[in-house]
């Protein structure tokens, strides 16, 4: 939307600065897009008088001109033919720089002879292309600023142009009117009326308007009347320069005045040139085959039902939208027929988009122009065809109906504080929302008719803040529930995740993040892929159910890893799983894949193939930076998609922490991984939380007394587990005994037997050990190892 600053203060008596206007227009949410400014171009130039003008001694066509500045008298070589003693004109001093020719003025010598200086054209000032010769102003003081002779003399020249962007929930801002209302709101001035003008019809009209049933809906409201006898041409001086401000390009007088009361008062009118009209004019849908050459030159083929205004030959425009060339107003008419209607916005919208037309009316339309305006627009574009192309009017005739959009909501003054912050009086908001056009009854205010936008009290909140300005805000603490430290805000299983992510980072994984949607397939592989966590609407057909585990999305990433050849990998995913559709039935798992070896090839041997230790050992590590119990049982419990015989659950009782080993060749097969592949699951939620909960940590608990370390060697059969015998061992004496790790093994002996070789830990807490007293515990773990698994102690 472009105006100039004279144009807005037609609509606004005000005394406020360029700059005011725009900051203000910004902040009331008319985003300034741009302002050209001709004066901030023009302001160095002054006023001179040419003294004495002679011909230059070496060139035929230039002038040795004495001109008398404020500075005094100057030498200026002049090759304007117009160039002799006595004019004013305008002064481009050296080290001012001249916009049309993209030029700093220097103090130079032209064919020997120095120059202070120029005598400035039109074009060269970018006023008009007129370079025959020098400005020559027939008024005018030396040193009088050439800004400000062209303001007094020429304020077109200087007029300001103001480009906004208009958001589209405001249509009441698509014309000048509109905007002088929000800046007169604010402050900036005194909204000027709109002129109350009625013309009384002289004769009936020849030509009747009728809305076909069908369109009803689309088309509430078509009026017009006639004008005859009118004299159509080049539309005034001060017209024509007022469109050509914003980009409009002046037609005829007809055209001109539709496109001033659209852009002047948001009121887009059509004038149809009534010789070319037979018939009445009848607003229904196209039929097949129909099409029109529109106003743009190009002819547009209609889909049946598009609303068009038509005669008896057929379709004479695109309603709201765009008229038809045959009976458009040319410099020969003499009778118009003037349209002025108010077309439902969706149906506008519809059209045009369907036969891509883009036209000012129907950027208003489709966002909603003024519907109780459409009469008074057509009035006040009688009165000024009647001034400026003669002629007589007739009556109006009209067909439909005005919508009804009264409407109006509460106002509640106390709600602009808890909507927006600001302390606002309920006086100044009651004055803000008439100053925009609302009538208020007590506390109902009504909400003007060229508002579609406001729909609701919290828009006159919105209205109100708006006004009073949004930069008024200041910030303020949010007020704390209790006074003191704040309480975290993360919960215990918050902070869990966040350390359990870090840990795994840290041990050499690479975090992934897949879709929590995989194939009923591989959900069936890891116990899930049932109808109750089924997507009813999937993204795609390889995402149909939630997950039961993140192995799967791990796994597949490892497989599109390795067939680009990276065959080491280290991955991990922290994430929810689902067991079931409801709530509840949803945990937080770290899960983590090893595939390949455990370092990149060297002379040193450090390359080895994974293996379950690896995946234990990280699993444990995780599992201890979230606070699980140092001492905890390995069952073998396990899953289907764990290798049988080498994974194992590290668990407290029947609550499963963490599962670790190899991954079945069976799921391996289905994923496409090559070799094996081991892994860990980490059931952070089912870590319990410790029993005092403190924001420090506990004191670290050392003893001073020395520890001492005993070796037993037990042969036992080939099926016992070593963690068999490394439980039995612990529970020998759980007070003394601090720790049990088995350290060798050998199998083969006769009979299939094992020897597995142990270290109990003993750490005393009040005194040394005496040597009865280690040989004691001894005796009860070889006791209690023979008892649990049938073993001897190896001679």
């Amino acid at each position: 939307m472009k105006f100039t600053l004279s144009w807005l203060k037609e609509h606004l008596d005000t005394t406020a600065s360029l700059d005011a206007i725009t900051e203000a227009l910004t902040d009331l949410g008319l985003e300034v897009e741009g302002v050209t400014d001709p004066a901030s171009k023009l302001k160095s130039f002054t006023l001179a008088k040419v003294l004495e003008a002679v011909q230059h001694p070496d060139a035929d066509r230039l002038r040795v001109c004495k001109v008398m500045t404020d500075e005094g008298e100057k030498q200026i070589v002049c090759g304007a033919p117009n160039a002799r003693a006595g004019i004013t004109v305008v002064l481009a001093k050296p080290g001012d720089y001249v916009p049309g020719i993209d030029t700093t003025l220097g103090v130079g010598k032209i064919r020997g002879v120095e120059s202070h200086g120029m005598m400035a054209s039109e074009r060269e000032l970018e006023l008009s292309d007129e370079h025959n010769g020098i400005i020559e102003l027939a008024s005018g003081e030396v040193g009088e600023r050439f800004v400000d002779w062209l303001a007094a003399n020429r304020p077109e020249a200087v007029d300001p142009v103001i480009e906004i962007k208009i958001t589209p929930n405001r249509p009441d801002a698509l014309g000048v009117h509109g905007i002088a209302r929000d800046l007169a709101a604010r402050g900036l001035g005194t909204l000027k009326p709109i002129a109350d003008v009625t013309v009384p019809g002289m004769f009936p009209s020849p030509i009747r308007v009728v809305i076909d049933a069908q369109v009803a809906e689309k088309a509430p409201f078509f009026s017009g009347r006639l004008i005859r006898g009118v004299r159509n041409g080049p539309s005034p001086d001060w017209l024509q320069k007022r469109l050509t401000a914003i980009g409009l390009r002046p037609i005829n007088t007809l055209v001109d005045i539709t496109n001033f009361f659209t852009f002047d008062l948001n009121r887009p009118l059509h004038v149809f040139d009534a010789a070319k009209v037979k018939g009445d004019l009848i607003v229904r849908p196209s039929t097949e085959g129909e099409a029109l050459l529109a106003l743009d030159g190009k002819t547009y083929a209609f889909a049946p039902g598009t609303m068009v205004i038509a005669g008896e030959q057929g379709p004479e425009s695109l309603a709201g939208i765009m008229g038809g060339e045959l009976s458009g107003c040319s410099e020969e008419t003499t009778d118009v027929f003037l349209e002025s209607a108010y077309w439902d916005p969706i149906a506008v919208a519809t059209t045009g988009r369907a036969l891509k037309i883009n036209s000012d009316a129907r950027y208003r339309f489709e966002r909603g122009a003024d519907p109780a305006f459409t009469q008074k627009g057509l009035e006040l574009a009688t009165r000024m065809i009647l001034d400026l192309c003669g002629g007589e009017a007739s009556e109006v005739v009209t067909a439909g109906a005005i919508p009804d959009t009264t409407r109006s909501y509460t106002l509640d003054p106390a709600r602009v504080i808890s909507l927006v912050g600001m302390e606002i009086p309920e006086a100044e908001q009651r004055a803000t929302l008439q100053a925009l056009g609302f009538r208020l009854e007590g506390n109902e205010a009504f909400v003007p008719s060229w508002r579609p936008d406001v729909q609701g009290s919290a828009d006159l909140v919105e209205e109100v803040a708006r006004v009073a300005s949004l930069t008024r805000l200041q910030g303020q603490p949010l007020p704390r529930p209790q006074a003191g430290v704040p309480q975290p805000v993360l919960t215990p299983l918050q902070r869990r995740e966040s350390a359990a992510r870090r840990m795994a980072a840290s041990l050499g994984y690479n975090e992934c993040v897949t879709y929590s949607f995989i194939d009923q397939p591989a959900a069936a592989l890891f116990g899930g892929g049932s109808d109750a966590v089924r997507i009813e609407n999937p993204i795609s057909s390889e995402m149909t159910h939630m997950r039961p585990d993140l192995l799967p999305g791990l796994l597949a990433s490892a497989a599109r890893n390795q067939a680009r050849g990276f065959m080491d990998l280290a991955l991990f995913e922290c994430g929810p799983v689902f067991s079931g559709g409801e709530p509840g039935e949803q945990d937080l798992h770290l899960s983590g894949v090893l595939v390949g070896a455990t370092a990149p090839r060297d002379p040193y041997a450090s390359r080895r193939k994974v293996d379950i230790y690896d995946a234990k050992a990280d699993a444990e590590a995780v599992l201890a930076t979230v606070g699980a119990p140092a001492k905890a049982q390995v069952n073998r419990k396990l899953d289907g998609w764990w290798h049988p015989g080498r994974a194992g659950n590290i668990a407290l009782g029947p609550n499963t922490l963490a599962t670790f080993g190899e991954i079945h060749p069976r799921v391996l097969k289905h994923f496409g991984i090559k070799g094996t592949a081991v892994g860990f699951t980490v059931r952070i939620g089912a870590v319990p939380l410790p029993k005092t909960r403190t924001p420090s940590r506990p004191a670290l608990v050392l003893s001073d007394l020395q520890a001492v370390e005993r070796d037993f060697a037990f042969v036992v059969d080939a099926q016992v587990e070593a963690l068999t015998l490394v439980n039995a061992a612990a529970g020998a004496d759980k007070a003394l005994i601090e720790r049990v790790t088995v350290f060798d093994q050998f199998t083969g002996l006769e009979g299939g037997k094992k020897s597995v070789a142990i270290t109990a830990r003993l750490q005393p807490k009040d005194k040394t050990l005496t040597d009865a007293e280690i040989e004691a515990v001894s005796a009860k773990i070889v006791e209690k190892v023979s008892k649990a698994t049938g073993g001897v102690l190896r001679s």
